[in-house]
């Protein structure tokens, strides 16, 4: 049985401009409105209300900003989507942004050792140790699953790290990504997003070979949609080219959200402020619908 839940947390974005707050926490009302839970035979799960998003005071130096309500919210996020996946159903976690991949994270911690598969345009990698500074956890969510980080968010019940480096998979980053020593370093694997567009099922296969060990007891998939390229997803806050078309996602999505040793997906970084007129919306849920079919 697949479940719904609204994750619609902004916290981890920086402001798309002056005065205002990211819009992606609008997320999940826009492809509710395109009849995802619907269309996907999902049971409704409810909404985690995130706290406010507020940078006041906030200096380059600070850390991670509104630290303190994403690691609350993470609990909470856990205690929801840990439930579920306990009953055997399998979440389907409508954000938000990023950093909402360490709520799943944490709750998979609690019930086990589960890996989880980084779907992005970008590593999400950054760390202290390889730039001027920290801020957005959005641009740091895989690194803080992993273990890299402040430990009020790396470390939430002394559950650190949340993923084992051997146990996380990232695709879809552009060929200029900026932190691919981390990966490297961390040995986690990795596929481009040229590569995939090369060849979606053997990158997919890939995955599922990385993931399917005894040891693990399942995978969760993350999804920040800024993985399609930026003429066909221009409504996310980091839009670039080189990325994948809906039917070269769809085609890296189907086997691995089929594999019966994954729980869950989550979904992120979709700004309907930048799609007044929804067309990428329903595009973006057209493709989810037929991944889950």
């Amino acid at each position: 049985m697949r479940v719904v839940v609204d994750g619609p947390s902004n916290l981890g974005l920086r402001p798309p401009v002056a005065g205002a707050v990211p819009g992606c926490y609008k997320l999940a009302g826009a492809l509710r409105d395109q009849g995802i839970r619907e269309r996907i035979g999902a049971v409704d799960g409810g909404c985690v209300v995130p706290p406010r998003y507020d940078r006041a005071g906030w200096q380059p130096g600070d850390g991670v900003f509104n630290a303190a309500g994403m690691a609350a919210y993470s609990v909470r996020l856990a205690d929801r989507v840990g439930g579920f996946v306990a009953e055997g159903k399998f979440v389907v976690l409508l954000g938000g942004e990023c950093s909402n991949v360490l709520g799943p994270a944490l709750a998979l911690k609690r019930l086990g050792r589960y890996g989880v598969v980084y779907l992005d345009g970008h590593s999400d990698m950054r760390t202290v140790d390889n730039d001027a500074y920290v801020g957005a956890a959005g641009g740091e969510a895989l690194a803080l699953a992993t273990g890299r980080g402040q430990a009020d968010l790396t470390d939430l019940e002394g559950r650190a790290p949340y993923v084992l480096d051997t146990d996380a998979v990232m695709l879809g980053y552009r060929e200029d990504e900026a932190y691919l020593e981390t990966l490297d370093e961390a040995g986690i694997p990795h596929w481009s997003a040229r590569r995939i567009i090369d060849d979606p099922a053997a990158a997919a296969a890939g995955v599922l070979e990385h993931l399917t060990r005894p040891e693990l007891d399942g995978f969760w998939v993350h999804l920040d949609v800024d993985i399609l390229d930026a003429a066909i997803m221009p409504a996310v806050d980091s839009p670039d080219p080189g990325g994948l078309d809906h039917a070269q996602l769809r085609a890296l999505l189907q086997p691995l959200l089929a594999a019966p040793n994954c729980v869950g997906i989550d979904i992120g970084i979709y700004d309907p402020d930048l799609d007044p007129d929804l067309i990428y919306a329903a595009e973006l849920t057209d493709t989810l619908v037929a991944a889950l079919s």
